[in-house]
């Protein structure tokens, strides 16, 4: 899974990953050259009291150190540098199917574990694809080398050496095994936390509006001690590693000495070969520590890689036309015919045989009890999810067949939870045309009511929006957000419960300048409110997903007993006549 993540993430930097393998094979060869060549410098020169030779031989010793500091360093930052770059490629991979998916696939892996499969799990790719490439030629090579070149020194010596490399992965394998499935649950449990923290912010004004800051703190606590735990478990055993390899290590020396010492005494050995063994020794233990090490890296590494998979290789239940309409021939009439709709796995739908007709300049409000599925019907226009049976179709042709920018182009959204981005208001109010001006801007404040409280702003239009736009209060975020979609003029207005945070009285001022406004674009409300949809040219009654009835408030009134206990559940009889 891992490998099969990175491979082809890795072929656009192929030459830097050839000038990797250079620099790390001109390191290894560096750092193998120094056991021999100090052994020369003892054999040949300290103990035969030649000072130019212990001279000459540090000399040569030095440039060569040099040299591998210098092929080191170029190679971590090589190393370094194509990682990030994979990373960054990666994340932009995972956020770019994010922002395909629809309404579905986003509830199925939730807010936090999104973020967290974006940001926490490719990090730990990125640290595991670091450590693969500044290891990938030198750990290898280092072991390798350092056996062969013991052999050339002297072969009873170089038997201990082979016999420390199958006992250290031995030891530390079985560790290394039982690892992986400890970074799972870690992960797991860092969604958890995040989506507990997500809540808890968020919500802040109901955790103190019913006095419950002691229950989320104990439920954060509980979310944190589960992660807890399960990271010492996992830091135990990563404990265990170290100790591991330096008691084998420390073993393996003393053994390498005592032989050692009785082949010099035997003449079968010079004091210098001794050195370059106790040389090679460290540099194969190192290699080996390099590759436990990676090793130790590679389950929670192995667990990011498959939930990051888990992201890419989601099949989306919303996906753009093969060959797309980039043309619209009409104003924006909308028409559905016997939509059905019905969420993965439910046992009944939540909308059955459904049909509504909006034309341009005429206003068609959508009205029924709660759970009805008025905002799911609203949300199969801009396609937020596809419809599972039936047409939607703009001005003829179905929204499956519509290029995403027409579609943009075409509908405007306003969702029942208005959001707003981190910016300014101008930023926002730009946000579907780039290019507005000023003047475009304060005529859609003007027409959403809401210039007088922006212009009271100390900035006005540069004033700032917080994240989601929590400096503003609920009936603002409204009207912004209503403005931000008459700054992008589409030919149909969606307004999903938009105005249920506004007073009576400017929420009949809206409906009004928003009358004048789109006098010649189809305007499609969803509302909970009598009054806001009683003067609508045609009102659609939804009961349990199904249309209850289609007319004028005044027929509707008359014929329809589900609009008629809808009202009257609002309005005295002489105020709904």
């Amino acid at each position: 899974m891992l490998l099969g993540l990175l491979a082809p993430r890795l072929r656009p930097y192929r030459a830097l990953l050839a000038l990797l393998v250079l620099l790390q094979l001109v390191q290894s060869l560096a750092s193998l050259a120094l056991p021999a060549l100090n052994a020369g410098v003892i054999d040949e020169g300290v103990l035969r009291g030649d000072a130019d030779r212990v001279l000459g031989g540090g000399a040569t010793m030095l440039g060569v150190t040099l040299l591998q500091a210098v092929a080191a360093a170029a190679a971590t930052y090589t190393g370094a540098r194509i990682a990030m770059g994979v990373a960054r490629d990666l994340r932009s991979e995972v956020f770019r199917r994010v922002q395909d998916f629809s309404a579905q696939e986003r509830g199925r892996f939730g807010t936090a574990s999104l973020i967290t499969r974006t940001t926490n799990d490719v990090q730990q790719v990125q640290t595991f694809t670091v450590l693969v490439l500044t290891m990938l030629v030198a750990a290898p090579l280092l072991c390798a080398g350092g056996l062969a070149m013991a052999l050339r020194q002297d072969v009873p010596l170089a038997l201990v050496l082979l016999l420390f490399v199958p006992v250290m992965t031995g030891a530390v394998g079985t560790v290394v095994l039982r690892m992986r499935p400890l970074f799972r649950g870690m992960q797991e449990r860092v969604d958890r936390v995040n989506r507990v923290l997500r809540e808890q912010i968020t919500g802040v004004r109901v955790v103190r509006a019913f006095v419950r800051d002691r229950h989320e703190r104990e439920r954060f606590g509980a979310a944190n001690d589960e992660l807890l735990t399960v990271g010492l478990r996992a830091g135990r055993l990563q404990a265990l590693m170290f100790p591991t390899v330096l008691i084998v290590w420390q073993l393996t020396t003393v053994l390498l000495v005592y032989v050692g010492a009785h082949r010099i005494d035997s003449g079968d050995l010079q004091p210098g070969g001794l050195v370059a063994f106790l040389g090679y020794l460290l540099q194969t233990s190192m290699s080996v520590m390099m590759v436990l090490f990676l090793l130790m890296h590679m389950p929670r590494a192995e667990v990011g890689a498959e939930r990051i998979r888990e992201v890419l290789d989601t099949p989306l239940s919303v996906t753009p036309p093969a060959e797309p309409v980039r043309v619209l021939q009409g104003t924006g009439r909308l028409d559905l015919t016997g939509v059905d709709f019905r969420y993965p796995g439910a046992e009944e739908p939540v909308l059955k045989d459904v049909g509504l007709v909006a034309r341009p300049g005429e206003t068609t409000a959508i009205i029924g009890s709660t759970g009805s599925g008025k905002s799911t019907l609203l949300g199969l226009v801009p396609r937020l999810f596809d419809a599972t049976g039936g047409e939607v179709l703009v001005d003829g042709v179905d929204v499956r067949e519509l290029d995403p920018a027409l579609m943009a182009r075409t509908v405007g959204l306003v969702s029942q939870k208005p959001y707003l981005f981190s910016g300014t208001v101008a930023t926002n109010l730009r946000y579907g045309k780039p290019d507005a001006s000023d003047e475009e801007l304060w005529h859609a404040l003007e027409t959403a009511q809401a210039a007088d409280f922006v212009r009271a702003l100390d900035e006005g239009l540069d004033a700032p929006v917080t994240q989601g736009g929590g400096n503003f209060s609920g009936g603002q975020r409204q009207r912004l957000a209503i403005a931000r979609v008459l700054v992008a003029r589409p030919r149909l207005y969606l307004f999903d419960d938009s105005f249920s945070a506004l007073d009576a009285r400017t929420d009949a001022r809206l409906r009004e300048a928003l009358r004048r406004e789109t006098a010649d674009a189809t305007v499609v409300i969803v509302a909970q409110r009598v009054s806001t949809i009683r003067h609508a040219d045609r009102i659609v009654v939804l009961d349990r997903g199904r249309t209850a009835g289609t007319g004028t408030h005044e027929s509707l009134m008359r014929d329809s007993a589900t609009y008629r206990e809808i009202v009257l559940s609002q309005l005295t009889e002489e105020e709904a006549a």
